[in-house]
Parts: C-alpha cells; structure tokens; sequence
C-alpha cells in the first residue's frame, strides 16, 4: 500500500498506527505504518499497571494505536506509548486510518485502469481532496454521488478525473440513514389486538414514498420502529410521521400510546 505523508518524521505527541514487529526483554520494536520507519515502545510506555509479560499486552504482527513521545531524526529514534492513548482515541485514530487506506485502494484501483502509475494518479487526487474536503474519502464519497465535476474543478485531468470517479461510483456504497423508536400501543377493547395491527398498518402506510419502513413485535405492546432514508432529515421525518400516525390511530380507536425515540 502506498504511503501518504506531508513528513518524513512524525511530531511529538502524534497518535500513529504501527504493527509490532518484535518484542524484546525491554519492549517492542514497531514499524510505523504511515512512515515505513522503526520505533520502540518502551515496557515502562505499555500500561500504567506493572507489565509482566510483554506479550500479554502486544503481540507480533498486531496492529496498535501508539503516541509519540520522542523523536530524534539524527539517530534515527522514534520513542512511543501505548499507556498514553485513550480509547477513545484509539478508536478515532483507527478509523481515520482505514478511511485513508481505503482511500489509497481506490485510487490505486483508478491508477490500474488508466494504466498509470499509482504514485501518479495519487499525487493528481489526494491532495486536492485532502485540502477540499479535510478527509480524502469523503472526498471520493461525494465524487461517487455526483460523478467527476469536482475532481475536475480542483485541476484534476479530466481522464483521471472519470476513472476516479468510476471507481467510486461502483465501489462506494450509498450513504443511508436509519433510525429507529419504540411504539408502545395498548387497547382494552374486546377487539384490542385487531385494533393496534390497524394503527402499525396505517403507519406503514403513512411513510413517505422513497423511505423504507419496517415495523415488529419485540414484546406485547412494544413495537420497534425502523426506517431507512437516503439522508437523515428525510428518515427523521419519516419516524416522526410514522409514529405520529400509530398513535393518532389508536386514541381514535380508544386506546393509547406512547413512542420513544432510540439514540443513534
């Protein structure tokens, strides 16, 4: 995979993804994925609890989530820490860097068509987005949806633009938004049961055309709600009408109900 970078040494304090490499009696040597260059990380940077079995922490071949701490570019020194980084933080940091690899495989992928070299193609694209958008894929995401104006607009060769563009059409997947509540409906009538399966089914009915709806039992009187949307303010409004509707249906048929919305 190729390597992005605007600097050959990572800062102080950088979060980076490295795979471990070797361990020894004092630590683990990694290789710094996004700089292809060799680091340590120190036993006494692996956990802020007493590490008696390094491998019990890290282990070769995995990939880890680590902080910079010091580096000396003259000895060729990278000093990092896994005590040092957050959940949190591991996770953010994760993510950004599978966006950016997936990022890099499209691209590769366009360079292979247009029967360039990768290195091209990359440098003509990554850039652009990069200062554009602030994250690459979402770069190629908007791309997918709109087709190659934007690559263009930002200087992109129109041919590289359009096989960009084609790559991330067919291999970007649409963004969808789906939210989800709990129907509560009760009706004391001697034909209760019949009267709320009318309220689901006018609610049904009731979901803007374009937005998938899907509504079931998780338990006597509560039903999970599902909708499905291209975006999120169109699946916002479709929950709030489907609900809306199941609970004005069954008051008008005597009984009574509540909704809660569930948090994404």
């Amino acid at each position: 995979m190729h390597v992005i970078r605007e600097r050959e040494w990572p800062r102080r304090g950088e979060l980076v993804v490295a795979t471990v490499d070797r361990i020894v009696d004092y630590g683990a040597y990694v290789i710094l994925d996004e700089y292809d260059k060799e680091g340590l990380l120190h036993i006494s940077e692996i956990s802020s609890r007493w590490v008696r079995n390094i491998r019990d922490w890290v282990r070769e071949g995995q990939k880890v989530v680590l902080r910079v701490i010091r580096v000396d570019p003259r000895k060729g020194h990278i000093d990092l820490s896994l005590r040092r980084v957050s959940e949190h933080e591991r996770k953010r940091k994760f993510l950004e860097w599978k966006r950016k690899r997936r990022a890099l495989s499209l691209l590769s992928t366009a360079a292979n068509r247009l029967d360039m070299p990768a290195e091209d193609v990359i440098k003509m694209v990554w850039w652009p987005l990069e200062e554009e958008y602030g994250d690459v894929l979402a770069g190629l995401e908007d791309v997918a949806e709109v087709g190659p104006g934007p690559l263009i607009e930002l200087g992109v060769p129109e041919e590289v633009a359009k096989a960009v563009a084609q790559v991330a059409r067919e291999r970007i997947r649409k963004k969808e938004a789906k939210l989800t509540g709990i129907l509560t409906l009760t009706s004391l009538a001697p034909d209760g049961i019949e009267r709320i399966k009318k309220a689901l089914l006018e609610a049904q009915r009731a979901c803007p055309e374009g937005v998938r709806t899907r509504i079931y039992a998780i338990g006597a009187p509560r039903y999970k709600v599902e909708v499905v949307a291209d975006d999120y303010k169109t699946a916002e409004k479709a929950l709030s009408t489907v609900a809306n509707t199941a609970l004005k249906v069954i008051e008008e048929l005597g009984g009574e109900g509540s909704f809660e919305r569930e948090e994404r």
